[in-house]
């Protein structure tokens, strides 16, 4: 780009700089040196490419969607928690919240994450030990007790059975008499990553695409802030996946959902902004930046381009991240503390615009409150004291930052273009699909390409950690340590047997000719391919559990079962 064009969007940027509200903050240096809020090449510099760098807050956004970068709004510090049962989660919620958490997010332990009653067989064992045991609408009052919920954003991580959960949700807010439209928070709800990587599905891809159309049209006329889809790539990167794969994947997997809403009719314009991510910051520092800033770039060109988006907000990838599980370690679990803390910064350094830091038990178990405090805390001192919110990307036009986003929004680009590839498979020969990313995720998770492609990656990275080309301090290197065994926390198995007998008594108090009544209308708006929303709620309303929708919906519907891979 010429310095007149480089000009030119320094005064736009300028412009929208001097518009918007800042934070009241001391932007300077430790030593007490002003530091300006964005820094670009100077006065008649010319710079090729410049176009694909830009301006913060500029298309393609590969700089943050805000002019002001963190001068405007730091990142909201969201912790992941749950555990127990719904009374003990609140109290640590409020904890997370008393500390200066902004938000919240909740872990649901294995039989919600299945869609199963804590009184399933199947649930056995499991019940509140990864996280928190919801089985009915009074479960979430009591898990949101004294925590208003038209003030707080809250973050749910669930997918297979997110929309009846949501819906317990919805019916928790109006039983607090919030007006839901009220509401915002982010629901996860991406099945695609299910079927590629976490595995936690219920049912085949097409009908649950069904349930996920329903809840995408239901937010857009009726909870406009309320963002029920967060694409995920946290999971397919602690599946194996290298960062392009990560990047590839989930912005491949959010192309699907746009596209399932144009199938619906629905205004791009309109729903797209209802689209979040959810990325894992690892710890190879630079390169996790850098797919940071390729995404947001890649996901405002597609939306454009391809999709036809005209407003800035239906081009903003807005994401959430979390520090990397995978990356903690059982032995030496005090490193990583430092192991998180790095990744967190990148996160930031990215432009995230909200995050979670990994405690340093959770390799070993749920964290104790002491390992919440310190993630929390870790947060805290990068916001507080390390002068990160001063400038907005302060790394862009570095070589070696531009080199790698670069790099890695040209790998990408390879695979969307092997998913589209795979989705002509699939229509005669010389013919398109009328959804081609849709068409080539689908038959990708069927032929089990995409878990075949993670688990190469997976493979080699396991194969240069044995052989010592890959080094992690305190497992292949360093491996002496004087640290003693941690105190971690345990989930009594009272719980269990308490949430059971519970359950029994909610149970027996309810008005079965209601549930039966919701359901059957739930069934009929399935068959008849009718909203799915409305006469779920009806049936949450009257108290019917998750297991009973979600085995409502496995008995139309049946159960998938993955293909077989050697």
């Amino acid at each position: 780009m010429d310095a007149e064009g480089i000009e030119a969007g320094r005064r736009r940027w300028q412009a929208r700089y001097d518009a918007a509200r800042k934070r009241d903050a001391d932007f300077s240096t430790l030593s007490g040196d002003p530091v300006e809020p964005v820094y670009g090449p100077a006065t008649g510099d010319t710079v090729e490419g410049f176009d694909r760098i830009g301006w913060p807050g500029e298309f393609p956004f590969t700089r943050g969607l805000y002019a002001t970068g963190y001068r405007g709004r730091a990142w909201t510090i969201r912790q992941f928690a749950g555990f127990g049962n719904a009374e003990q989660t609140n109290e640590r919620y409020k904890m997370i919240l008393k500390a200066g958490g902004g938000g919240l997010s909740v872990a649901f332990d294995m039989p919600t994450l299945m869609g199963r009653d804590s009184d399933d067989p199947r649930s056995l064992g499991e019940v509140g030990h990864c996280g928190v045991a919801i089985d009915s609408a009074a479960d979430m009052e009591v898990l949101f007790k004294d925590i208003p919920l038209g003030d707080v954003t809250t973050s749910m991580t669930i997918s297979g059975p997110a929309v009846p959960v949501f819906c317990m949700y919805l019916v928790a807010a109006e039983r607090q008499g919030v007006d839901i439209s009220r509401l915002n928070g982010t629901l996860q709800t991406d099945i695609f990553k299910e079927y590629i990587a976490q595995k936690e599905w219920l049912f085949p891809p097409e009908p649950h695409l069904k349930l996920i159309g329903d809840l995408m049209e239901y937010c857009s006329e009726g909870i406009p802030a309320y963002k029920p889809l967060s694409v995920s790539g946290y999971h397919i990167r602690e599946a194996g996946s290298t960062a392009a794969q990560e990047l590839a994947y989930t912005l491949a997997d959010g192309f699907g959902y746009v596209e399932l809403g144009l199938s619906r009719g629905l205004d791009v314009d309109t729903f797209a902004p209802g689209l979040s991510f959810f990325f894992d910051a690892h710890v190879d520092f630079f390169e996790e930046i850098a797919k940071f800033r390729a995404a947001r770039r890649i996901w405002a060109r597609w939306m454009r381009d391809v999709y036809g988006a005209t407003t800035e907000k239906a081009q903003w990838l807005r994401f959430h991240t979390q520090t990397a599980g995978v990356s903690l370690t059982a032995q030496q679990p005090y490193n990583n503390v430092v192991r998180t803390a790095v990744e967190a910064l990148a996160a930031v350094l990215g432009g995230t615009n909200s995050l979670h830091t990994n405690a340093l038990d959770e390799t070993l178990a749920l964290p104790s409150e002491q390992a919440a405090e310190i993630a929390l805390r870790t947060q805290q001192v990068l916001m507080e004291e390390t002068g990160v919110l001063n400038v907005a990307d302060p790394l862009g036009g570095s070589w070696y930052i531009e080199a790698l986003t670069d790099r890695i929004e040209a790998d990408a680009e390879k695979i969307f273009e092997q998913i589209k590839e795979r989705g002509r498979r699939t229509v005669p020969a010389g013919q398109e699909p009328r959804w081609p990313i849709t068409a080539g995720i689908l038959q990708g998770i069927e032929d089990g390409w995409f878990t075949g492609e993670i688990a190469e990656s997976a493979f080699r990275y396991q194969r240069a950690l044995e052989k010592g080309d890959k080094k992690v301090v305190g497992v292949n290197c360093h491996e002496g340590s004087v640290t003693g065994d941690l105190e971690i926390l345990r989930v009594s198995h009272e719980v269990e047997r308490e949430q059971v007998r519970v359950l029994g008594a909610r149970k027996s108090g309810r008005d079965e000719a209601e549930i039966a009544k919701g359901l059957e209308a739930m069934i009929a708006a399935a068959r008849e391919g009718s909203n799915m929303i409305g006469p779920m709620l009806a049936a949450v309303r009257a108290e019917a559990t998750l297991g009973e929708i979600c085995d409502a919906l496995r008995d139309e519907w049946g159960v998938y079962t993955e293909p077989a891979g050697f």
